[in-house]
């Protein structure tokens, strides 16, 4: 289980690099950029199935798991840029940034999974976390005016919760189905470029470059990465320490000249860092332990 904890854990490691190839990509729209990246994120998908050919050959896959692959990875997508279409940045993100909470107390539903407090505890802290990181220590602003934009924030933390928790019931599902979720994504987003933006093409060999970088790792090997840790992880943990991506992505800036270190960061990182530890104290203190249900 710590394993596949840790894979799982590898996806929120490239999320972190998320702002800093999107902010090299330049000027393409939200749509095409999750086309394109979505494109990338297929084609490993269909290379890992040419290197290691994939052993459920024949193996029906339920239509429900094509319905919440697919509403998971397009519908945050989606749901998260028409947030930010449509209300301030760092109150959507805020918003957004919900879906570790939700999929900590979700997994209280769970069979076989039991909540404990500290895993309650360490999400609170890193959401407090997350909201130094994202307000740069500042206070929050709601606007009635940006309702809907606020609403599509919460959609978009629902979808990706109940994406994560409903594929460990699906267990039996091989990752390597993730392929067809981020085609059919990027199909979806290159319908929505055209009907809602305006073709911008990466403009250098350098955006370019940052496109591949997204589907490579935070738009592509992140997705199966993720997969496969709430498959067979502890989702607890996962989704207590994914809030260090917000925080890893301020450093990974920071250490690429784009940012500045405040104390606020320091701050954010103690909070993040002690929460993710006491969400994973069971499995840090009594490593070989099992609980009921756990896949190893």
């Amino acid at each position: 289980m710590a394993r596949a904890t840790l894979i799982g854990f590898s996806a929120v490691v490239m999320w972190a690099l998320l702002a800093l190839f999107t902010s090299a990509s330049g000027n393409v729209p939200p749509f095409l950029l999750s086309a394109l990246s979505f494109s990338v994120a297929t084609a490993i998908g269909l290379a890992m199935r040419v290197v290691a050919p994939a052993k459920e050959k024949g193996t029906p896959i339920p239509p429900v798991v094509w319905l919440v692959g697919i509403a998971g990875l397009f519908g945050y997508h989606f749901f998260y840029f028409t947030a930010l279409r449509n209300a301030p940045a760092v109150e959507a993100s805020l918003i957004a940034y919900l879906w570790p909470l939700l999929i900590v107390l979700g997994s209280a539903l769970m069979p076989g999974e039991r909540l404990g407090w500290h895993h309650i505890a360490g999400a609170l802290l890193g959401l407090a976390g997350t909201a130094l990181i994202v307000t740069k220590g500042g206070g929050l602003t709601f606007d009635s005016r940006y309702t809907l934009g606020y609403a599509m924030a919460g959609v978009c933390a629902i979808f990706w919760s109940g994406y994560s928790l409903l594929s460990r019931r699906f267990q039996a599902v091989p990752t390597s189905t993730v392929t067809w979720f981020c085609a059919a994504t990027a199909i979806l987003s290159a319908l929505c470029h055209l009907a809602l933006e305006q073709t911008v093409w990466p403009a250098t060999p350098g955006e370019w470059l940052a496109v591949l970088g997204l589907g490579l790792m935070p738009v592509g090997a992140a997705f199966y990465a993720w997969d496969y840790g709430v498959k067979r992880g502890n989702i607890q943990v996962l989704g207590a320490s994914s809030y260090a991506a917000p925080l890893l992505s301020t450093l990974i800036l920071i250490a690429a000249g784009a940012a500045e270190p405040t104390l606020t960061v320091l701050a954010a990182c103690l909070l993040i860092t002690f929460g993710a530890a006491l969400a994973a104290k069971n499995m840090i203190l009594k490593p070989g332990r099992k609980r009921a249900g756990e896949t190893a």
